[in-house]
């Protein structure tokens, strides 16, 4: 077949634009990684990976690690010894673009179509990741060659190149295991020789790897619609591979908790419902430790111990220890146990007689599972931890992550038992992300670096990963502290969720333990807790159904506390014991005489004075102003309780009424001008009325902004009466001059009237 000169052309033009643009399918792609274990790290990259359809070939999966600590100092030549084995049977496949990276610390943020072109448009045959700072030798910085713009120096984290080409640079490999994988490479790339012929190249933009060590602060999350994506932006470039080299392992997880398809603002989670267990298929449930720790003296403990009774999980299946540092609690673990002891399949307390720190209590919980073969979870809580949702435990068990917490949070703060990052000492550090999960606007299963108060490890994690007996007591370092820190160090997880509701944290701090019912001071402090244990729960029936009685005219019974805290109102004044005796005399009260005795306790002596006044305001106030319109409890005569909320009804009532009245003012006005036909009567009933209504309303809007300023009845009266007495007159002037006005023709008999009528007033 004869092809026209013109044609043949165009084909060749086509072929070529192929050729360039399209020049791999996604099969010659081939991505070799080492990794010994499969640990957190290596599950999150091969996730990735598979996300995008990576072809992947792991190497060294089951030997020893002899690389060296490479987290901590040089090694990794292991890796390079077990890429030049995979190479050799490679070499051959002119075609296929090898990728070599590493797992543990790595994740895809991009497809390999996207890697093949950007690796086809760098025009090298083997490109290296690159970083801002030279390891591990600096003495060699002189040799790199200098570059206008970019990264400088080499990265071994990631190499990308044709097989025959990565084949000629390990293939020189004959050191150790231990040895340093990246000075091996960089002494191949500053030998000019071999850089030019093998035609090396770096990623100086980071078009293709992103390394993070020293970058932090050049990348940005991006997000798309169906996944998320770092951008640099110093180069305003979008990286495919992102490498979390050195010690930027805490950021990186932090990008992985959306990169690639983790979550973003379209979808929410995209993986929080992968490797899931259903308890409901399971034969039998598993078997869970539950460790409780009471450091410090806690409010509403009781309600913590009857919380943890109702968990909606097998009791047989639940095994319980309990360490108290606290001797005040000793009565409420007493009555617990009484009460339970049958209740859990075991249960096991630890008092303060064993003088046991902190950390050593935590070590002897977690130990009690790791012996036990049986124990398939430990459950760690302090006693601070108020768990509303009956689920939880077995949520975090269908979750099935190594370690896994429930978000917690202080009611109305930003308090909450986990941090997003962690700052260059290893505390607390606010990540861009931490608002929005503790508020809820992003839901999920979060990597974290600390969490605290409340969190399950799975029992064959305890006994490989953290089967050393200690890892509460390190350092200076607080015991949940210490165990975050060797979690992070062995490269393990460690998640938050916030895919539910499951409770809150109690504030501890200025919990007086003095009282006979401490709890009952609570009501500042914790206020969400103090109204369930002390009101009634058919209280906020009397606003949604009107559930009050009323026996007789204005004297109304309705339900505001629970037994519970009648019970402990009666304890604690018999506690104290000194009661009045139902005298005349009474130095309690100002000026010592009691009109109407009665043998009482006031609340002042018990120090509940203010808690009292508070009780009133929030839970009586409300139920007074519905009942009795317009009414409002001052609560006491300091005008500082007042709130502002109340003035502010009285001014707006007042204001309305005021419009209102002149709206009134022109309907009269308008009555009169069309029933009579006298000007003068027309005038003087309309000012008549406008006077007096006008006045009347400047009379009680005053009076009550001065009700409410002053706490002096003597002083409302006196102000009272001189506004009354002000306006009084000014209406009877205008009254009386206006009458005088219409009814003579004189003007020197006008002003003779009105001055007579001005002496008089």
């Amino acid at each position: 077949m004869n092809i026209p000169p013109s044609t043949q052309g165009m084909i060749i033009h086509l072929l070529i634009w192929f050729n360039v643009y399209f020049p791999f399918f996604p099969e010659k792609l081939l991505v070799l990684t080492v990794a010994t274990q499969e640990t957190d790290g290596y599950l999150r990259f091969m996730q990735s990976a598979n996300y995008f359809n990576y072809t992947v070939k792991v190497l060294g999966m089951g030997e020893e690690w002899r690389g060296g600590d490479v987290g901590r100092s040089i090694g990794g030549g292991q890796k390079v010894r077990l890429l030049k084995e995979a190479m050799e049977a490679l070499t051959d496949q002119e075609d296929l673009v090898v990728l070599s990276v590493d797992s543990y610390d790595l994740i895809f943020a991009g497809g390999p179509e996207e890697i093949l072109r950007k690796f086809q448009e760098a025009n090298h045959k083997v490109l290296f990741a690159a970083e801002g700072l030279i390891w591990p030798d600096k003495r060699l910085q002189e040799k790199y060659p200098s570059v206008r713009s970019g990264k400088r120096f080499l990265n071994s984290g990631g190499v990308i190149g044709y097989a025959p080409y990565v084949n000629k640079i390990v293939e020189q490999w004959n050191l150790h295991e231990n040895d340093d994988d990246q000075l091996f490479y960089t002494k191949i790339y500053l030998d000019t020789f071999q850089r030019e012929t093998l035609n090396i190249g770096l990623d100086h933009k980071s078009q293709i790897f992103q390394n993070l060590n020293g970058a932090i602060d050049e990348v940005l999350l991006k997000f798309g619609t169906k996944s998320a994506r770092v951008r640099n932006t110093i180069y305003d470039t979008l990286p495919v591979v992102i490498h979390g080299n050195a010690n930027t392992k805490m950021y990186l997880n932090y990008l992985g908790n959306y990169i690639p398809n983790t979550w973003n603002y379209e979808r929410g989670c995209g993986v929080c419902d992968h490797n899931m267990v259903d308890l409901s298929q399971l034969k039998e449930y598993p078997t869970v430790m539950v460790g409780v720790f009471i450091e410090q003296p806690t409010p509403f403990l009781s309600e913590f111990f009857q919380r943890l009774v109702t968990l909606d999980y097998p009791k047989d299946k639940l095994n319980v220890f309990v360490h108290n540092n606290e001797v005040y609690h000793e009565r409420h673990i007493q009555k617990f146990w009484e009460e339970s002891k049958d209740v859990f399949n075991s249960f096991k307390v630890v008092g303060p007689e064993e003088n046991l720190s902190q950390g050593q209590a935590r070590n002897m919980g977690m130990g009690l599972c790791r012996k036990d073969p049986g124990c398939d979870f430990y459950l760690s809580m302090d006693s601070d931890v108020m768990l509303t949702n009956r689920q939880t435990l077995k949520i975090l068990i269908e979750q099935n992550r190594k370690i896994i917490g429930p978000l917690v949070t202080r009611h109305g703060k930003l308090w909450s038992n986990f941090w997003g990052a962690l700052s260059l000492d290893g505390y607390y550090a606010r990540s861009e992300d931490y608002i929005d999960i503790v508020q809820s606007k992003r839901v999920g299963v979060w990597n974290i670096p600390y969490m605290a108060h409340i969190y399950l490890i799975k029992g064959e994690v305890l006994r490989n990963q953290l089967k050393e007996r200690n890892h509460f007591v390190l350092e200076k370092l607080d015991p949940d502290m210490a165990l975050c820190r060797h979690a992070r160090e062995l490269g393990m997880f460690m998640y938050i969720t916030n895919r539910r509701e499951f409770g809150r944290i109690i504030s501890t701090a200025n919990f007086n333990t003095s009282h006979y019912n401490s709890d009952l001071w609570q009501i500042f402090e914790n206020p969400v807790d103090w109204k369930e244990k002390y009101i009634h729960p058919n209280y906020t029936r009397i606003f949604t159904e009107n559930y009050l009685e009323e026996p007789c005219p204005d004297v109304f019974w309705f339900p505001v506390f629970t037994e519970r805290a009648c019970d402990e109102l009666v304890e604690e004044m018999e506690h104290y014991g000194s009661w009045s005796g139902g005298n005349h005399e009474d130095k309690r009260i100002t000026g010592g005489y009691e009109t109407v005795p009665t043998d009482d306790i006031h609340m002042k002596q018990i120090g509940y004075d203010k808690e009292w006044l508070h009780f009133i305001r929030e839970f009586i106030s409300p139920v007074t102003l519905k009942v009795f319109s317009g009414y409002y409890t001052k609560v006491c005569n300091d005008p500082t309780t007042v709130t502002s909320t109340i003035i502010l009804h009285q001014l707006l009532y007042y204001i309305n009424y005021y419009i209102t009245s002149i709206i009134l003012h022109q309907l009269l006005y308008y009555i009169i001008y069309y029933i009579t036909s006298s000007i003068i009567l027309q005038h003087l009933l309309y000012y008549y009325i406008y006077y007096i209504t006008t006045s009347i309303i400047l009379l009680h809007l005053l009076y009550y902004i001065i009700y409410y300023i002053t706490s002096s009845i003597i002083l409302h009266q006196l102000f009272y009466y001189i506004i009354y007495y002000i306006t009084s007159t000014i209406i009877l002037h205008h009254l009386l001059y206006y009458i005088i006005y219409y009814i003579t023709s004189s003007i020197i008999l006008h002003q003779l009237f009105y001055y007579i009528n001005y002496s008089i007033t």
